[in-house]
Formats: C-alpha cells, sequence, structure tokens
C-alpha cells in the first residue's frame, strides 16, 4: 500500500520516536495486544477476527460507524464482556477471564456514571475509600487530581451543579486516581455540545501528555480521532480495515469505506490503461475514470497491470479552481466546468462544480490571505479545475 511522504518539515501527529523531544513519558502503562478477537450475539456477528497492537503510552482511537464494533472490543477489553475466541493481552498476559476490577484499566462513560448525591470530591475519592487508603492519602491525591482536570474551585459542588463538560472532567478524575495502565474511554464527549467537546478534546490531549498512559478512545467522529490519537483503528461490521497514524489513515486510506468515512472524497471506479516506472520508487499510471468521461495520470508505489479495476479518490482540498485555464503539464489532470453550488464557510469556501460530462465534482478552496484569493467564483461560473497525478491516490484494487 503506498504511504505519502510528509511535506517538507512537516511531522504529522502519531509520527515520533522514542526518547526523542521528551516523548519517554509515552512509554508509561502497558501494551495491549488483541489477537484473533471474535464475538456475537445471537446471530449478530459484532466483531470478527480483530487484531491490533497498541504500544504503551499511546493515545490509541477506535473509529467507526455506530454498531462496527468499537464499543464491544472496548468492553472487552475492561472485561465487562467475553470474547468467543480470541486473546486480549497487558504486557503480553492474557486477561480474559480476569474480573475488571483487577485489570490494570478503568474506564470513562459518555453517561458519566456520577453518584448524585455525593460532591465532587468524594466522587473521586470513591475508588480510594473502597480500596480503604487513609485519608491524609485521600486528600492529597484528591486535590491533586482535580487539580489536573481544573476543578479546584468546584471541590464541594454536587454533580447537579456541574456543566457537562465538569461532569466528564470528574468522571475523567475518578478514573484516573488508581493510576491504571490503560484508560478506556467510550464516546466520552458525545453527549456535549460541538464547541464544549473541541474544547474538552484538547484538556483530554493534554491529561495524556501528563499522564503518560495507554489511552483507548472509542468515537464515531473522525475529527476527534485525526486530532488528538498516535495511531486510529477504522472498524466496520466488526472488522479492523486499517490502522494507521491519522497522516496515513487520512492520505493513504486502505479502503472505499476508509476514503469516504474519513473526511470528504471524490471517489471513481476506473481501470487500469497503462502502469509505467516513474522515478525512485514510483510508478505513473493511467486510469481511464468512466465518470470523468477521459483518462487521467495519478502516481503510486504499487505496480498494476494493465486492465485491472481500481478505486481512485482525490480530496476536495487537493483540486484548484480557477476562472482561467492553468498552464497544461505533463502531470496535472485538468477539466473544465461550470460552478453549480458555491458555499462560503468561513475558513474555507466549497464548490460544487459540474464537468462537461456531467459530472459533479467536490472543490474545496482555504481561504488564507484576503488580499491574495483571486478573482471571486460565483454561481453559474465557468471553471477549471486541475490537480496533480501526486494528488490522486488508488484506494484498493478490486480484481487480482
Amino acid at each position: 500500500m503506498r504511504i505519502r511522504p510528509f511535506a517538507p518539515g512537516i511531522v504529522p501527529r502519531g509520527v515520533y520516536f522514542v526518547g526523542q523531544g521528551g516523548q519517554g513519558k509515552r512509554l508509561k502503562g502497558c501494551d495491549v495486544s488483541i489477537e484473533h478477537v471474535s464475538k456475537s450475539f445471537g446471530t449478530f456477528h459484532a466483531l470478527d477476527d480483530a487484531n491490533i497492537k497498541i504500544h504503551k503510552g499511546e493515545f490509541f482511537s477506535l473509529l467507526g460507524p455506530s454498531g462496527c464494533g468499537k464499543t464491544t472490543l472496548l468492553r472487552i477489553i475492561a472485561g465487562f464482556e467475553t470474547p468467543d475466541s480470541g486473546v486480549v493481552a497487558f504486557d503480553g498476559k492474557n486477561i480474559i477471564g480476569i474480573d475488571p476490577n483487577k485489570r490494570q484499566s478503568n474506564t470513562v462513560f459518555q453517561n458519566y456514571a456520577l453518584f448524585p448525591h455525593l460532591s465532587v470530591f468524594e466522587n473521586v475519592a470513591f475508588p480510594l475509600r473502597i480500596r480503604k487508603v487513609d485519608g491524609a492519602t485521600i486528600n492529597k491525591k484528591v486535590m491533586e487530581y482535580l487539580h489536573l482536570v481544573q476543578l479546584d474551585a468546584h471541590v464541594h459542588k454536587k454533580p447537579n451543579q456541574l456543566s457537562g463538560g465538569q461532569k466528564q472532567r470528574v468522571a475523567i478524575a475518578r478514573a484516573l486516581i488508581n493510576e491504571p495502565s490503560v484508560l478506556l474511554l467510550d464516546e466520552p464527549l458525545s453527549a456535549l455540545d460541538a464547541k464544549l467537546r473541541s474544547n474538552l478534546l484538547v484538556e483530554l490531549d493534554a491529561i495524556h501528555d501528563q499522564i503518560g498512559i495507554t489511552f483507548i478512545y472509542v468515537t464515531h467522529d473522525q475529527s476527534e480521532a485525526l486530532s488528538v490519537s498516535d495511531h486510529i483503528a477504522v472498524m466496520n461490521q466488526g472488522k479492523v480495515l486499517q490502522i494507521g497514524t491519522p497522516f496515513e489513515i487520512y492520505e493513504s486510506p486502505a479502503t472505499e469505506f476508509v476514503a469516504k468515512f474519513i473526511g470528504d472524497t471524490n471517489l471513481f471506479d476506473s481501470r487500469v490503461v497503462e502502469c509505467a516506472p516513474h522515478k525512485d520508487d514510483e510508478f505513473m499510471v493511467t486510469l481511464d475514470v468512466p465518470e470523468l468521461g477521459r483518462q487521467i495520470k495519478v502516481t503510486d508505489y504499487d505496480e498494476t497491470k494493465d486492465g485491472q479495476q481500481v478505486s481512485f479518490t482525490v480530496r476536495p482540498e487537493k483540486i484548484r479552481i480557477t476562472l482561467e485555464e492553468p498552464h497544461s503539464a505533463k502531470e496535472l489532470n485538468v477539466f473544465r466546468g461550470v460552478v453549480e453550488e458555491p458555499v462560503y464557510s468561513g475558513f474555507q469556501s466549497k464548490f460544487y462544480v459540474r464537468l462537461e460530462n456531467g459530472t459533479v465534482l467536490r472543490v474545496f478552496k482555504q481561504h488564507q490571505n484576503y488580499l491574495e484569493d483571486g478573482p471571486e467564483i460565483a454561481w453559474k461560473d465557468t471553471v477549471y479545475v486541475s490537480w496533480s497525478a501526486n494528488d490522486g491516490y488508488i484506494v484498493e484494487v478490486i480484481n487480482q
């Protein structure tokens, strides 16, 4: 599978070297191995031979639509469900059959699960009181973790006096106070409004950086997973479709589903006309794309055979839109069309461009410097859309 090279000077999240730049703290927690895990509920196959390796100290996300099996997998790791087959190991030790409270993990739930009659302090202290920890240690540790989640001023409040974001901070502090090796987070932000969710996500990432243990985060929100994860497992219908860094998942999707689920894209069935050596380890592939009405060029690191059916994708933000025809270049794909729908959304404009053969292409134009944006493109304008062969991507070979 082709993995795009990084842009010069940019190292995306999820790409680091152990011990470099203070990353040594990421080695806290423990490694988590999921090996051939399957689980069915009656005739419904929730998980089908899932295999994932999570390194200690990682912020790892399980990403997919509702019903894909991500929460079932998290519950198996936590010990709330037992798999039909397979192994879950912490630092190489199989934990299947071990009670949830005896595992090195703790869980943060979507619905907070706070005790309504207890204060913030007592909610956080509860796990320590169960363990019969002495009072001085409880006071010290509770205040330490409340400071970590920025709730120092709310110690004596009851849950009904807190906002949704504050309640989730209490739940996080309570889950962390026993110092687990693995923190499991089951869609912890989904009950919050968009702006609060965004703010708390940044805080959660900062908490992970300070604590340094292994985080396993379940979400259906692609932007959440891309923004905080070191690695992501994309799941659908009980299967793990791709595991990679956010950069790899977005720029080098392994399947049509991953390409469509992660962000917006233009996706087409295509046929390989020619695959020729290009430069370094690249091939220049000529594709016949019926929906575009002609052939296009795309670079790839995997050699394909003439006549193979493949899926081709190009992200809307990779496409340039202009009123003037761009200078023709050997590796530039250029089409003419008409703007059917311009949508202004502040930081960018979205254009739906109907090409001469009738196909509609989505194009996103980022707004950078107001005075350098060039002539305004409006509804019904005739425009040219273009993208480099390096910006398209062969997602998967349909037939071998």
